[in-house]
C-alpha cells in the first residue's frame, strides 16, 4: 500500500513537469510628451515590440553598461528605471517617456 501511495504521489508530482509553461509578455504602457507609447516586454524571448512611424517593430536585448537596451539595424529602445526612449539612426526620435502606473 505504501509503495502505491509513493508511487502516486511521484507520478502525480512529475505531471507539472510535462505542462507546457506559459510565457506571458508584460505590457508597458509609456507617456512620451503629448504620445502614449505601449511596450511589449517579452523576457522569455529578450525582446520588447511596439509601433512606431506607422510600423511594428521587434528589437532584440542587446549588451549595455545602464538601463535596458533593445535594437536593430534602425531602432534602439532604451529603458532605465521608470524613463525611456527611442532612436532611429541613433538620433533620439522620442524621448521623455515616464512609465505610467499599472492600474
Amino acid at each position: 500500500m505504501k509503495k502505491c501511495l509513493v508511487a502516486g504521489i511521484i507520478l502525480l508530482s512529475g505531471c507539472s513537469y510535462f505542462q507546457p509553461h506559459e510565457q506571458s509578455a508584460e505590457v508597458l504602457h509609456y507617456q512620451c510628451g503629448t504620445m502614449p507609447l505601449t511596450v511589449t516586454l517579452d523576457n522569455a524571448k529578450e525582446e520588447v515590440g511596439f509601433i512606431i512611424d506607422g510600423k511594428s517593430v521587434t528589437l532584440k536585448e542587446q549588451v549595455s553598461g545602464s538601463g535596458a537596451r533593445y535594437a536593430d539595424d534602425t531602432y534602439t529602445f532604451w529603458s532605465k528605471g521608470d524613463t525611456a526612449f527611442i532612436e532611429r539612426n541613433d538620433k533620439v526620435i522620442v524621448d521623455d517617456c515616464q512609465l505610467k502606473p499599472a492600474n
